[in-house]
């Protein structure tokens, strides 16, 4: 046995470099603040304080969440820049439907073997997910873990924490029959489903999707709502909204309905749009699974007075995003949790 002194480097740990990439990403992050950060990165927990008076009864929203098996489509074509402004959009949208601002975020990244290129072009993703949200990006972790990961490998998870008035909550309670249901446009699969996206890409590597190879449509960033649903509920009464991730508009939208009232979905009223064209005829997928595997062209579903449909959509538009009408609360079985019938 050798007595030769081990070093952590030589067992795959290299602390220079970490310490390397936080001077790297410290002007990425200072985009990102707000005057409610109390200090930048370095220290054991970031630090956010609630300003006096702005809020009377807050209420923390907090989420967290990652971005599947997008990471390896990103991977294995070496494009890092977005997969990071997905990791911020899963969080923020999540706390979001609960009428809350996301206030600030934190990441973990995980690697084998740390490449300050990759890690870099990851983060100003999150940061630039972070400014489309405002939220301050206030911290986050680096864990570089030898024979965890294979060469070329890393994870990644997101956290978040909103505010928002006690009295503002969004919970779908006041929903009622006749209301109408509104679909906002997403911007693709978003970061849900790409298990199965992956084995669609396996029948068809090389296929184009309106001129362009389909791996880069794929990989198009989730869609981050923030501004536009907070413009949204500052403008008109919004009884509930419904991120559409894993699950579709099937298993989502049911999350915010009481027992008896059932959502009726019109699938007329909007196009799915061509990348979930192509993954339903190159993969044969049939429609109902389709719907439970995808969001199908909507990434976010809110729930207004039928009065208040017309004001809504014009409200998004005006924030520039592409919204229709397409449904409407109807009658359910009253001893059975809601669910979606699409007609």
């Amino acid at each position: 046995m050798s007595n030769k002194p081990l070093t952590y480097k030589e067992a795959g740990v290299n602390i220079d470099a970490g310490n390397e990439l936080v001077e790297r990403i410290k002007p990425l992050v200072e985009q990102t603040r707000r005057p409610e950060v109390l200090a930048g990165l370095g220290g054991f927990g970031g630090m956010f304080a609630l300003p006096p008076g702005r809020y009377r009864e807050p209420v923390l929203v907090s989420g967290t969440d990652g971005v599947g098996t997008k990471l390896m489509l990103a991977q294995q074509l070496n494009r890092h820049s977005t997969i990071g402004i997905d990791l911020v959009a899963m969080c923020v949208n999540d706390v979001l439907v609960q009428g809350a601002e996301p206030l600030f975020f934190l990441d973990y990244f995980a690697c084998g073997k740390l490449d300050n290129d990759v890690a870099t072009d990851v983060i100003a993703g999150i940061a630039e997910g972070c400014v489309q949200a405002g939220a301050a990006l206030i911290g986050g972790e680096t864990a570089e873990m030898p024979d965890m990961y294979a060469d070329g490998e890393y994870d990644l998870a997101g956290f978040t924490v909103g505010a928002v008035e006690r009295d503002q909550l969004i919970d779908g309670s006041t929903i009622g029959m006749e209301d109408v249901i509104l679909g906002i446009a997403s911007s693709g699969p978003h970061s849900n489903g790409y298990s199965l996206i992956r084995r669609v890409l396996e029948r068809a590597p090389n296929d184009e999707i309106d001129g362009t190879p389909a791996t880069e449509r794929l990989l198009t960033p989730t869609r981050i709502y923030v501004r536009p649903v907070l413009a949204l509920i500052q403008s008109l009464r919004v009884k509930g909204l419904a991120h559409i991730t894993g699950g579709g508009i099937t298993e989502n939208v049911p999350r915010i309905l009481k027992p008896g009232l059932d959502a009726e979905i019109d699938t007329s009223s909007w196009s799915q749009g061509p990348v979930f064209d192509w993954l339903a005829k190159t993969g044969n997928i049939e429609t109902a699974e389709m719907r439970r595997t995808f969001n199908c062209g909507v990434g976010m579903v809110a729930i207004v007075e039928k009065n208040d449909a017309a004001r809504a959509i014009q409200c998004l538009h005006d924030q520039g995003e592409r919204a229709w009408q397409i449904g409407r609360i109807v009658a359910g079985d009253p001893d059975a949790a809601g669910k979606v019938q699409y007609v």
